[in-house]
């Protein structure tokens, strides 16, 4: 659980997730230390035994339990309770209850106090959870006039700034976050990481091309290029790319891999099998390399070879659908129904988990 110190800067201690592709993250409640109803609560009809009782259980961890408590007060709830039952709806994973209880109050609270700063910060994060990025973005805003140096919520704010196509304070979030200069080469690269990981593949581009103008010889650039040239279908573009970039990092086994993976699909075999054994020579422990030689030995008929690759990337990744599946297929082939059902099974119990 992420603990928010409202009495100075926010101590956010884990990283945010990938927005709609993890389980969505705790990042709000009060510091331990916050045991006892504040200013919202001295002109409260709502009795300050229930609310600290509260309080307490929503800091151990027990939100339901907070929401139950703060239930016996009845409808509607005082401005003090239902900032509690938005925090412990924001803490049980209902954030579209946690809107519900803390947007009507968060304006009632006293400017500048802990409740509402709390509110601010929870109700900010409940929007963005909930997809709803223009309307996150403004209280994020203010969360961070008062915890301007934390990491974890550069990043969420720079992610909000990306999903309002707002890529020039994206960019500047995400350069504050990580202690680069906002319009250096580097801003640029780790704007553009961050958006291709958010399907933001045309702005990461953009931010892509910027890097390089500044700073050719940059690593990573010319590779994320690669790979949404790859993603796109434009193959020759995607290899020339790759092999920038193994010209500027000559041990980068992603690189030999994506390069690898471009070659095979122009249906060069051979071309993309070498440069896949240099990936896995680099780093004989990344799976990705095994699958795609895993395809491309098939695709030459060296089926024994092809099952020695796919055995191997299952080995190092038992959680990827996609080598359980054209293993299964292989073995299919050569006449191993019963082995080949057993991966087809696995396969398709990971059929929809992220990633896989």
């Amino acid at each position: 659980m992420i603990w928010t110190a409202l009495a100075g800067a926010v101590s956010l201690d884990a990283a945010a997730p990938e927005f709609a592709r993890d389980r969505p993250f705790d990042f709000a409640s009060l510091d331990s230390a916050r045991d006892t109803p504040g200013q919202a609560a001295a002109q409260d009809p709502a009795p300050p035994p229930v609310l600290a009782q509260a309080r307490l259980l929503i800091n151990q961890g027990k939100p339901r339990e907070a929401i139950e408590t703060l239930a016996a007060l009845g409808e509607p709830a005082p401005p003090a309770a239902s900032l509690l039952l938005g925090v412990a709806y924001y803490h049980a994973d209902d954030h579209q209850r946690a809107v519900a209880y803390l947007a009507p109050v968060v304006d009632r609270l006293p400017a500048g106090s802990l409740e509402r700063r709390e509110a601010v910060q929870v109700l900010g994060l409940s929007y963005f959870l909930l997809g709803r990025f223009p309307e996150s973005v403004p209280l994020l805003e203010e969360t961070r006039r008062w915890a301007a140096g934390n990491a974890e919520l550069g990043h969420i704010l720079g992610q909000a700034y990306v999903q309002t196509r707002q890529p020039d304070r994206a960019r500047e979030t995400f350069a504050r976050t990580f202690g680069v200069a906002p319009d250096s080469a580097a801003a640029h690269l780790l704007a553009a990481q961050m958006m291709i990981r958010l399907e933001f593949d045309a702005a990461a581009e953009s931010e892509l091309r910027h890097a390089i103008e500044k700073d050719p010889k940059i690593p990573q650039a010319h590779l994320l290029l690669g790979q949404i040239a790859l993603f796109r279908g434009r193959l020759d573009e995607a290899v020339g790319l790759t092999e920038r970039e193994i010209a500027l990092n000559p041990v980068s086994a992603v690189a030999f891999s994506q390069l690898g993976d471009a070659r095979s699909r122009q249906s060069k075999w051979d071309e993309g099998i070498a440069a896949l054994q240099k990936s896995i020579w680099l780093n004989p422990f990344y799976s990705a390399p095994y699958i795609l030689l895993g395809k491309a030995y098939m695709k030459k008929g060296e089926l024994a070879t092809a099952e020695g690759m796919l055995t191997r990337a299952v080995q190092y990744d038992p959680n990827n659908r996609s080598a359980h599946y054209l293993l299964g297929q292989l073995l299919q082939q050569v006449g191993r129904p019963a082995d080949a059902k057993r991966h087809f099974d696995i396969a398709e119990r990971l059929q929809g988990q992220p990633g896989r």
